[in-house]
Parts: structure tokens; C-alpha cells; sequence
């Protein structure tokens, strides 16, 4: 059974407005969180710079109200999953899968892609997808401007 790679989570109004707010990380800032067990024992745990900025952006991003997902490039996800992350359809997908420009593997019967492969699809059919919206712009001033 394959996780969801689309899980959002988001912080409620009143969350967010009872959260302290971390100071902005400058160079050298050190990180540590602590963690209270249920029996009342805490340990610190210190993090390495990389790993303090994305949690520092997290907290950022969950504070404004924004939905946030947390994606491994490594995951494997379902022709569905990959469908939402593309804004396409399934049978698309799958035609994509099946003319060699996502690639995949069977598990089973059922295709996997890797999350890595289908973010490189997704910036190629954005830049297409921005090519064809210049595209239909200038068309448009012509048609406007020249009658044509």
C-alpha cells in the first residue's frame, strides 16, 4: 500500500495566533529542539543548519496560513498522485507513462513513478504551458492590432 504523497497540514486560526514565533536565523545560529516524552523525560536535539532553515521556512509558510506538504524526491507515487501533482488526468498520465516521457516501474500490476521523475515532467509542461500562454497573447495582439 503506497502513502499519500499529497498530505497537507495546516495550522487553525487560533493555532497560529498562540504559536511563538521563531526568531530569524542568522549565520552560525545554533538549533536545538527539545522533546518532552509522556513520562515527563526530555532530551535536545541539536540540528544541522540545512535542516534548522527548512523547519524555520516550514514554520513560516504554516504561519501566513498557507497548506504545506512535505515530499521526498525518492517516493514513489500512483498514475493518481501524479495526475495531481501534474494537473492531469489519470488516462493522460498513464499515455505518458506508456510513450516513455514519465518513467515508471510495475509494482505488481500497478505503475510507479518516482516523485523526482515527475517533477521534471511537471517543469517541462510548465515551461509549455507558459510557451503556448505567450504564444495565444501575441496571437491575440495580432488579431487585435493588425486584423489578422
Amino acid at each position: 500500500m503506497t502513502a499519500h504523497v499529497l498530505e497537507f497540514i495546516e495550522l487553525s486560526d487560533r493555532d497560529r495566533k498562540r504559536a511563538a514565533r521563531l526568531p530569524k536565523l542568522r549565520k552560525g545560529d545554533q538549533v536545538e529542539v527539545r522533546v518532552r516524552d509522556s513520562a515527563g523525560g526530555e532530551k535536545a536535539v541539536s540540528l544541522p543548519p540545512r535542516a534548522a532553515a527548512l523547519i524555520e521556512t516550514m514554520l513560516d509558510r504554516l504561519y501566513r496560513g498557507d497548506r504545506i506538504a512535505l515530499l521526498a524526491e525518492e517516493q514513489e507515487v500512483t498514475p493518481n498522485e501524479a495526475a495531481s501533482i501534474l494537473g492531469l488526468s489519470r488516462p493522460l498520465v498513464v499515455h505518458r507513462m506508456e510513450v516513455g516521457d514519465l518513467p515508471f516501474r510495475y509494482v505488481g500490476k500497478h505503475r510507479r513513478a518516482l516523485l523526482r521523475d515527475v517533477l521534471v515532467l511537471k517543469g517541462q509542461l510548465d515551461l509549455q504551458r507558459d510557451a503556448q500562454g505567450a504564444l495565444a497573447k501575441d496571437t491575440e495582439a495580432l488579431m487585435r492590432d493588425h486584423g489578422l
